[in-house]
């Protein structure tokens, strides 16, 4: 899933250079932390968030296709 989020979110910002991805495993949940640039923010999260709730929907998908669990935290 990290490498998912980092191509996805590389390709949306000015500054690909800065995109961070950590991953945490919590259970049976992983948990990924996607860090970017401040200035970048705005274009991972869009408008109202829908750019963010596409990038977890593509997320669950892959997720449910490799039967884990798996939540993307922005900051």
């Amino acid at each position: 899933m990290k490498e998912v989020i980092e191509v996805i979110a590389k390709a949306l910002v000015d500054d690909p250079a800065q995109v961070k991805v950590e991953e945490t495993i919590n259970g049976d949940t992983t948990i990924c932390t996607l860090s970017v640039a401040e200035a970048d923010m705005g274009k991972v999260i869009g408008k109202s968030g829908k750019i963010a709730k596409a990038i977890r929907s593509i997320i669950k998908s892959a997720s449910i296709r490799a039967e884990k669990k798996v939540v993307l935290e922005i900051k």
